[in-house]
């Protein structure tokens, strides 16, 4: 790390010595245009028709009903309940079918494990997939297969394995090179190696990014219910906002997505404690 440093001699006559170094100097540009951006953004913002001595209570006022007063008014329960395993379902899908094509693709993306155009080629088209937002890719999949689950599916699969491949290449990297010279050095082949030294090492790692995506997807898998007509809770909350502006009705589906969300969050972190506790530390 360069480090560099500066003197400054105070007002009483000491000499004060103050360290630096480039990243640091980084950072605080960094954060110092970032500010001075979202001051710039507050200042264009069209204030046309804005009352603040109205809108604040009107706010509070739609958060208490949202919030204090949650029911349902144009489901059942039974129907609740089928519309959130829709939504679950999606998310699932796209992840179990993301990280079985992202195991492999990370395959070629790992240094270690592929030759370097073929993992540079991988990383180029996978980082350029990852850089697109999923509602984009939603959007440009609704085109050829039209609204609905399939192009919400094909959408976050997209996304799905260019974030593992990231994932899993970077955890492939990590293991012991030493393991893989050795096994090289007995006449193992490149799947040999890859089931009897790659996968054991790194197996652990692979389960944790995958339920991170499942829970990810699942989030996106809410949007996606009302961009993309995919159906599932997050339709049912789009209709109760923008078509009955039913606020206990939103605040009903919203606490069922917070539920269901913290329950994804208890499953990841009882499985992190049962199966990998020692990467946990």
């Amino acid at each position: 790390m360069e480090a560099s440093s500066y003197i400054k001699r105070e007002a009483n006559g000491r000499i004060a010595i103050k360290m630096g170094n480039r990243q640091e100097r980084v950072m605080t540009w960094t954060v110092t245009m970032l500010v001075a951006l979202t001051v710039l953004a507050f200042l264009f913002f069209d204030y046309t028709g804005l009352d603040l001595a109205k809108a604040i209570p009107e706010t509070f006022y739609n958060l208490k009903t949202m919030f204090l007063e949650p029911a349902l008014s144009h489901f059942t329960w039974g129907q609740a309940f089928y519309q959130v395993g829709v939504t679950l379902g999606l998310a699932f899908l796209s992840t179990i079918l993301g990280a079985g094509i992202a195991f492999f693709l990370a395959l070629m993306a790992a240094s270690n494990l592929s030759k370097a155009w073929i993992s540079k080629t991988v990383r180029i088209v996978v980082a350029f997939i990852r850089a697109v937002p999923t509602v984009l890719w939603v959007l440009i999949f609704a085109i050829a297969a039209g609204l609905g689950s399939e192009a919400a599916v094909l959408g976050m699969l997209f996304h799905s394995i260019a974030y593992l491949v990231k994932a899993f290449s970077e955890a492939f990297e990590e293991v012991d090179q030493g393991i893989i010279e050795a096994l090289r050095a007995t006449g193992a082949n490149w799947w040999h190696i890859v089931v009897h030294a790659v996968l054991p090492s790194t197996f652990t790692y692979l389960l944790s990014w995958t339920f991170l995506r499942f829970e990810i997807n699942f989030s996106v898998a809410v949007a996606m219910g009302a961009a993309a007509g995919a159906g599932g809770i997050g339709f049912e909350l789009f209709m109760a906002s923008g078509f009955y502006f039913d606020l206990r009705e939103v605040g009903m589906i919203t606490y069922m997505i917070l539920i269901f969300a913290i329950v994804l969050e208890f499953l990841s972190t009882k499985m992190k404690d049962r199966y990998f506790p020692a990467t946990m530390k």
